[in-house]
């Protein structure tokens, strides 16, 4: 048996095809002194039964990205270590039976013309002619996506680990970690190793790529890592006439199915729209190695059903192996990288929901990388494990969310889709009065938030077309450019910054200068050290040494580690107050109306904030604005906030929700992180400069790279950048994510869109990518155009909002 060494740099829980990736690539950035320990043998988890697909067009061009590299890395990986993955560029057809799905594959098409993919949209003959094994007459059309392929996936997890140990890696099987050992600093909470079955290994870098077990590990110290194990069901099939191994990997979303050639015969799998979700996390059985759970023919029995209506043959075909082998799922179909917050050195690579293989070389890339350098070198938000809070472990919420989530593999992707299960876990404190006034509720960072307001029995409708609640969400959008609207904004992250450490903190992470008189508002980015996002956020000075940040929703547990990480400790206030936003020309005079205090321009101005009475409630106003007209934010003690709604809409404000904030704040360019403003751009990309110190004297995190960007490109402009669109014709819905054309060639994307009432069309916000400066005169010299699903319309690009 191998003994353990005492130490070592890195250790990686997990021998699947992930925590290889990771260890080979760790390797590669020259860190060799790493430890991989695998509880049974490499690959005998989900790894060995997985279908082994690598389909590298993803709705992100990040995600692209990395499945293009996981693509290219298994094709070179032989010549590297000797040992073939099996990997065949065979190919993908994708076929559509209804009209909403043929909308989907058109703006999939579309999106690999902006991502610089091939893809071709087919006719049912041509897919015929691709696939020839299965009907096509019920059929409306299909994509051809050249560059999908196929591997098998222990061969790709044990040439990884071959590579590994080439450059130095250490890989032992047999051993189970049972606990880590960690200790508290300076810092925090630190790491310092593993204990297993075999004794305690010291570490500097732990990274969980347990897989299903991942969850339980993270719980040992603390660290949230959601998922949950679900049956994941296929079988393979006696030969067929006509299937060979070069043959194409076929999707049938509308069946929930997809096939690939295996041994001359065909995987026949799928995404079931009710999922089975298996043990909880905490209760997963060991040893568990190369193991399948019972056949399940009846739950299998409507993917089977429609696998035969695709694939006649299949009627006279017999079954060599039903596999059921449990994987693990997340709560919103993404999977969980990065390093834990509060828990410094223990990163996370785990929840791969069915595409771990696809996603194994890039992701193993990405995660070595964020450990080497101590950030991402890419945009992961969407995959970031911070995304998460405490909250979202709950296995008894994540059994019902993961079952929901893997029926909705094959769904449709609607742009406005909200999961229904496991709901409510967060709400505000006039959540019941906004109800009852006809809410249509959404959901972020657990948070129940007015989607709408609609009439008594109505619900949000799904459509690429303009959906019926659209005519709602104009009304408020009226409401709030030519009178006064009250949105619940209460999800907003708020944290306390306090203490004679403060303002040097946030002079250092914050990239404009928050050392402004005591009342007064500022709106920053937090920036990376390679100059781009990472948060992006108002800091308001409520006191010498005090200061209040009220960012996204979503980012609470991201902007409280970036804090963290750097040394600024940050109390989160985020459920102690329900923020009103009270928003319109005519904010002034309700509020007026509600209060003895000086609301007038000279009295309270633009970014100024103080606490006041209103309705006879002692609360914190903001004079800030997220949808471009005066306004106030009124940040009100949840005890309080009831009676102050109420005043409010007694005062004759409109209720109105996130759906015409999304509009309003388009009409007028505002951008939103994690769309506009990523860690793949910057402030020059951005065209937010001015919301920086750069001019200043100050340093800041990130002003070195700033400044050596915006000077690189003096004289000529980012080559890529951010500008406002207006679509000419009213007709046409956009979502964000449509393609962009300048005289007839791709330039970019749309980031974010919605219908802009005020303007009379859709309004968006997209990158421009350009061989030279993308100037005011180079907009007005091109014909630019979007691609909404095929059909092109003309739109009008600036470096202006339409409303500004």
């Amino acid at each position: 048996m191998t003994e353990l060494p005492a130490r070592a740099q890195v250790v990686i829980v997990g021998g699947g095809v992930i925590g290889a990736s990771v260890a080979y690539h760790l390797t590669k950035l020259g860190w060799t002194d790493v430890l991989l320990l695998e509880q049974g043998t490499l690959s005998c988890g989900t790894t060995w039964h997985a279908a082994g697909l690598v389909g590298p067009l993803r709705a992100s061009e990040s995600g692209t990205r990395l499945v293009q590299y996981s693509a290219d890395l298994y094709q070179s990986l032989e010549a590297e270590t000797g040992l073939a993955t099996g990997y065949r560029n065979v190919g993908g057809v994708i076929v559509a039976r209804t009209e909403d799905r043929m909308v989907q594959l058109r703006r999939t098409a579309a999106s690999a013309t902006a991502y610089d993919m091939d893809c071709e949209l087919v006719s049912p003959d041509r897919a015929h002619e691709l696939w020839p094994a299965m009907r096509v007459d019920d059929l409306l059309g299909a994509i051809w996506l050249p560059g999908d392929g196929k591997v098998n996936p222990s061969d790709v997890t044990q040439s990884l680990a071959k590579g590994a140990r080439m450059h130095g890696a250490r890989i032992t099987e047999r051993v189970r970690v049972t606990d880590f050992t960690v200790e508290d600093g300076p810092a925090g909470r630190r790491v310092t190793g593993v204990v297993t079955d075999r004794g305690t290994v010291e570490a500097e870098v732990v990274v969980n790529c347990a897989g299903q077990w991942a969850k339980a590990l993270g719980d040992l110290v603390g660290v949230p890592v959601p998922l949950h194990s679900a049956e994941h069901f296929y079988v393979v099939t006696e030969a067929i006439d006509g299937v060979h191994p070069d043959l194409p990997i076929m999707r049938d979303p509308d069946g929930w199915t997809y096939f690939k050639e295996e041994t001359g015969g065909l995987v026949v799998g799928g995404f079931e729209p009710e999922a089975k979700p298996w043990r909880s996390p905490d209760d997963l059985p060991y040893p568990f190695e190369f193991q399948l759970l019972p056949e399940d023919w009846e739950h299998f029995s409507v993917l089977m059903d429609q696998a035969l209506l695709r694939i006649p043959a299949l009627e006279e075909t017999g079954i060599r192996k039903f596999y059921n082998g449990p994987e693990s799922f997340t709560p919103d179909n993404q999977f969980l990288l990065g390093e834990a917050p509060g828990l410094r050195g223990f990163f996370v690579g785990a929840g791969f929901n069915s595409v771990g293989i696809a996603s194994a070389g890039g992701a193993g890339r990405a995660l070595a990388e964020w450990i080497v350098a101590g950030e991402p070198q890419d945009d992961l938000v969407a995959v970031d494990v911070r995304r998460f809070a405490p909250l979202h472990a709950d296995n008894g919420w994540l059994r019902s969310r993961v079952a929901e989530v893997l029926g909705l593999h094959y769904a449709v992707p609607w742009p406005n889709r909200e999961l229904e299960s496991a709901r409510p876990q967060r709400v505000s404190p006039v959540h019941d009065r906004v109800a009852a006034a006809g809410a249509l509720f959404g959901t972020r960072m657990g948070w129940e938030r007015p989607n709408v307001f609609g009439p008594a029995g109505a619900s949000l409708d799904y459509a690429w077309r303009k959906p019926d609640w659209l005519a709602w969400s104009a009304a408020e959008q009226r409401a709030c450019r030519g009178d006064v609207a009250v949105f619940d904004q209460t999800s907003f992250s708020k944290h306390v910054v306090a203490g004679p450490d403060a303002l040097a903190g946030l002079q250092w992470i914050c990239a404009a200068d928050v050392d402004v008189p005591v009342g007064h508002c500022v709106y920053t980015p937090f920036l990376n050290a390679r100059g781009t996002y990472e948060a992006d956020l108002t800091v308001t000075r409520t006191g010498t040494h005090a200061f209040l940040l009220v960012s996204s929703s979503a980012t609470t547990v991201r902007d409280l580690d970036w804090l963290a990480r750097h040394g600024v400790p940050a109390r989160d206030a985020t459920e102690e107050y329900a923020v009103l936003g009270v928003m319109g020309p005519r904010s002034r005079a309700l509020l007026t109306g509600l209060s003895e205090d000086d609301w007038s321009e000279e009295g309270f101005p633009f970014a100024t904030s103080r606490e006041v009475l209103v309705a006879g409630v002692s609360l914190r106003a903001t004079r800030m604005t997220y949808v471009g007209e005066v306004g106030w934010e009124l940040m009100v003690p949840v005890a309080d906030a009831g009676a102050v709604y109420d005043a409010i809409v007694a005062g004759g404000a409109t209720n109105a929700g996130y759906y015409a904030i999304e509009s309003l704040r388009l009409e007028k360019g505002y951008r939103a992180f994690g769309r506009e403003l990523t860690p793949d751009y910057g402030p020059v990309e951005a065209g937010l400069v001015f919301a920086t110190a750069l001019k200043g004297g100050k340093d800041f995190l990130g002003r070195a790279a700033l400044e050596a960007h915006r000077t690189a490109l003096a004289g000529g402009g980012p080559r890529r950048r951010l500008v406002s669109l207006v679509v000419e014709s009213p007709a046409p819905m956009l979502w964000g994510g449509e393609l962009l054309l300048r005289d007839g060639a791709p330039v970019g994307q749309v980031t974010s869109a919605a219908w802009g009432e005020t303007v009379g069309s859709c309004v968006g916000l997209g990158y421009l990518r350009h061989d030279g400066p993308v100037t005011s005169d180079w907009l007005a010299a091109g014909g630019f155009e979007v691609d909404v699903a095929g059909e092109r319309y003309a739109v009008r690009a600036s470096l202006r909002a339409p409303l500004s």
